[in-house]
């Protein structure tokens, strides 16, 4: 995985947007919420939302561990860009989106859905 790849994947899921926050970090959004993050400074490092019942399993592997600030909302930070394969890192991209997604007000979702 490097920034391109990842900008890529993002960019395929319908209303993404992108923003620079923190100075330095490439947020990808869905309604102005944030559901994916790469970080700009090398090495590339990149968080993701991840349902609960996989937070430990997926902190438990290497290269992956909780995200600073936000594992408590179940965020993970791949540290590791080899720690998925690119249908794994497609899947945790899409879950990650269809997670902030489910949380946008109903309103936000269907101006999503209307202008997809």
């Amino acid at each position: 995985m490097n920034l391109e790849l990842l900008e890529e994947m993002c960019s395929k899921l319908k209303e993404t947007t992108k923003d620079i926050k923190w100075g330095n970090d490439l947020c990808f959004l869905i309604g102005e919420k944030i559901y994916c993050v790469a970080g700009l400074e090398p090495p590339l490092a990149v968080s993701l939302k991840v349902p609960p019942e996989e937070f430990n399993e997926l902190t438990n592997r290497e290269g992956i561990i909780p995200a600073p600030y936000l594992a408590r909302y179940s965020w993970i930070l791949i540290e590791d860009m080899n720690a998925f394969n690119n249908k794994e890192w497609q899947n945790y991209i899409e879950q990650s989106y269809n997670l902030i997604f489910n949380k946008l007000s109903k309103k936000t979702q269907r101006a999503i859905g209307e202008n997809a």
